[in-house]
């Protein structure tokens, strides 16, 4: 891209995901990241396609390349490449586009060299080896996103210096309330590393209230039934099962705090900002990308283990529930977000010579 053509719009090719549609009609994290983003870069201006699943709906200009959804067969390759191909072949005809921003597993970004325009794939999962075998070959193919720095720090070296931009969040979706209820919340997969059963130990060891949200999946029903569901008593623990998305915006709005005591490399935590953003701080130990994501002390604290959890619940009072939404619609607020993909994007545009200094945005 030309120096004085810095500031001009872009036109953006958007590749979603072919499982569900934009917005998801339940959870779908990936597609909520599309949403947003798109919605935030045509408010600024920008010219968007986004390639999604049929039904979708945008702000953009939605391109549908396959006959249906396939929410109950994802990650089947054929789906996938179909989509991608599909998507590909649109791009190729119209030569217009300054940049692709890929949101698809791995088939997009293992072709991306097929194509001419310039190519961004945003990570959305962690690194376990096949991952990181997976990206040491191809991660080169483009200019990759992380949605955090813990992230990028496990990326393998062959990927080069990889951006970093959090997802996004519209906080005014999000409900905003000072006066607080008296509980806690912990809201995730029923599954030990999200930690169900350390959130319980912490609440009663504070003495404060309990509310559990989230699904059972296949293959947590025994350490559900083992671990969290005798200790569901209606009072002390509370678990109104799956939440939907009103439900969920409400709890997070009326709890004292949300507590996150994951044990996993977590490469983002959306709940996380979803608390915040009503105004409730978090209770995170120090895994994956929480300790990027609250600011201990002034969104929540960061604790180590079942007794420092329960020590900062009895802190929650240190904690200013404004401050906790205005820090988060400032660092994940869609406009903060977009712009810091509008760099990404004029960076994985920029003539070879500069190609070097895109790949340390931060």
């Amino acid at each position: 891209m030309a120096p004085n053509q810095a500031d001009a719009p872009l036109r953006i090719a958007m590749l979603a995901p072919p499982w569900i549609r934009v917005p998801a009609p339940a959870y779908g994290g990936i597609e909520e990241v599309v949403r947003l983003l798109c919605e935030g870069l045509v408010e600024r201006g920008h010219a968007v396609t986004l390639f999604a699943a049929p039904e979708s709906q945008s702000a953009a200009d939605v391109h549908v390349v396959l006959d249906a959804e396939h929410p109950d067969e994802i990650q089947k390759a054929q789906f996938e490449a179909d989509h991608v191909a599909r998507a590909f072949a649109e791009i190729d005809r119209d030569s217009g586009f300054d940049v692709v921003h890929d949101h698809t597993g791995h088939v997009a970004l293992s072709m991306a060299d097929r194509i001419a325009a310039p190519f961004v794939h945003t990570l959305h999962g962690p690194f376990d080896a096949a991952a990181s075998s997976f990206y040491a070959e191809h991660g080169s193919k483009a200019l990759l996103v992380a949605l955090s720095e813990h992230q990028r720090s496990q990326a393998p070296v062959q990927a080069g210096e990889i951006a970093v931009v959090p997802n996004p969040l519209r906080v005014e979706e999000w409900p905003f309330r000072a006066d607080k209820e008296d509980f806690v919340a912990w809201v995730g997969r029923m599954s030990p590393d999200k930690g169900p059963h350390r959130a319980i130990a912490a609440a009663r060891a504070a003495g404060v209230p309990l509310v559990l949200a989230g699904p059972v999946q296949p293959g947590q029903e025994e350490y559900f039934a083992r671990e969290v569901e005798p200790q569901i008593d209606g009072d002390a623990v509370r678990y109104p099962g799956e939440a939907d998305a009103e439900a969920k915006r409400d709890l997070y709005a009326a709890a004292r705090a949300l507590l996150m005591p994951i044990r996993w490399p977590e490469p983002f935590g959306l709940v996380m900002v979803e608390a915040m953003a009503c105004g409730t701080p978090v209770i995170a130990y120090p895994e994956g990308a929480a300790p990027e994501l609250v600011l201990d002390g002034e969104t929540g604290f960061l604790v180590d283990g079942e007794d420092e959890m329960a020590a900062a619940i009895g802190r929650l009072d240190e904690i200013d529930p404004r401050r906790c939404r205005s820090a988060t619609e400032a660092r994940f607020g869609v406009d903060a977000v977009t712009r810091g993909y509008e760099e990404v994007y004029r960076r994985a545009a920029a003539p070879p010579a500069d190609a070097s200094a895109a790949r340390s945005i931060v």
